[in-house]
């Protein structure tokens, strides 16, 4: 059985458009930019191939279908300015995706080089158009290229991103990467075997069956991964404080275990720092509740900024928050202290307005410390004897 290639070129591309529709009415409107930006790569290549298929029914035998003025515009004009928009969405579409993955997977190498090869390849397409060989061998090895490293971004995702559509896309980019090079072969430098866009040669054919399987599944991960990305803020959500953009008490009570359960094993030390706010009440009490709530937001940036990363800031009640400071000696978590404490102090001077200060109780682990509680415990009783000698201080439990 032969297959047609101006049909499957018309049937591929009626596909990936209503792919796109259906994307669009099934994600909505309020959805994160990594999303926006997978869903315009789908969109814009759905325009993409509808061009490609315009151009292969206007060229073929087809041209009865159209009226006259719209084939003789296009032998006139659209010749080269139709393929050359083609080109143009196909590479904005691996780009697009490029910059989808970046979003769910974190940064990926290669970024300046995508965006200069989107560029690149259609115009030089364009440039060279008189010149069949040239601008196939072209157009299809940069596109190729960019497919090659749209393949490659799929790997080393971020801590906890990435899943099993990642490699769906990696396959289906690795497969058209590879019917993409051919082609620019083909091209380049056997033109005999493939003189023109709708040649019905066998890898000419069998990459645009690729591509309509191909964007089907890519249709799929894109989907997988808008969910897996709502799963995730979902999840941070629920241990994230909303004000201050720390760990809240839940978050805490699942990962403070676990860190003191690593210092007991490997014999690392360990501290606890205890922060509470000074004269808070009589913030809210005097300027209102917006200002009290600028103030924790304001102590909530700072140990943001102070804290490593291995370290873990929490808020655990209305005023009170506690840091949990790895392979930290006590003579270090002083001079965290002293740090947090400088760094609030920079803040104050953007806000006259709510000044604050804050006392604080620091334990170090124990060999009798078998959880969480009687460490916290200690920083607690220390905490309030930071506050009972005149608060602004810092007291170190016994």
């Amino acid at each position: 059985m032969s297959l047609d290639f101006n049909t499957l070129l018309v049937v591929n591309a009626v596909n990936l458009f209503l792919m796109s529709v259906t994307l669009v009415a099934i994600m909505g409107r309020q959805i994160s930019t990594a999303a926006a930006n997978a869903r315009a790569s789908l969109i814009v290549q759905a325009v993409g191939w509808l061009s490609f298929g315009v151009t292969g029914l206007l060229g073929a035998k087809w041209q009865s279908v159209f009226p006259a003025s719209l084939v003789s515009a296009y032998q006139s004009l659209g010749l080269w300015l139709l393929p050359s928009f083609s080109v143009a969405c196909t590479s904005a579409s691996i780009w697009l995706m490029f910059r989808a993955l970046q979003g769910w997977l974190g940064p990926r190498p290669g970024n300046g080089l995508m965006y200069a090869i989107a560029i690149l390849g259609p115009v030089g397409y364009a440039l060279s158009f008189d010149h069949y060989a040239v601008r196939v061998g072209w157009a299809n090895g940069m596109l190729a290229l960019q497919l090659l490293m749209l393949c490659l971004a799929t790997l080393r995702p971020k801590l906890d991103a990435g899943g099993a559509w990642r490699w769906v896309i990696f396959a289906c980019t690795l497969m058209m990467a590879g019917f993409t090079a051919a082609r620019s072969i083909l091209g380049a430098f056997y033109t005999a075997s493939y003189p023109a866009f709708g040649t019905p040669h066998p890898i000419n054919i069998w990459a645009l069956v690729a591509t309509n399987v191909s964007m089907v599944l890519m249709n799929l991960a894109v989907l997988v991964a808008w969910r897996q990305e709502a799963e995730l803020q979902l999840r941070n959500q629920a241990f994230t404080d909303a004000l201050t953009g720390l760990c809240n008490r839940h978050c805490w009570e699942q990962r403070a275990p676990v860190m003191l359960d690593q210092a007991r094993r490997h014999g690392n030390p360990l501290a606890l720092l205890m922060v509470d706010l000074d004269h808070f009440k009589h913030i809210n009490d005097t300027l209102g509740h917006d200002a009290g709530d600028r103030v924790l937001r304001t102590l909530g940036a700072v140990l943001s900024t102070t804290c490593r990363s291995s370290d873990m800031a929490a808020r655990v009640g209305g005023e009170e928050f506690v840091v949990l400071l790895p392979q930290t000696s006590e003579d270090a978590a002083r001079l965290f202290e002293i740090r947090l404490r400088a760094a609030l102090d920079l803040a104050n001077q953007a806000q006259e307005e709510t000044v604050v200060n804050f006392s604080s109780g620091l334990a170090m682990l124990q060999p009798g410390d078998r959880d969480v509680d009687a460490l916290q415990a200690r920083a607690d009783k220390a905490l309030y004897q930071a506050k009972a000698n005149g608060r602004g201080r810092m007291c170190v439990a016994t």
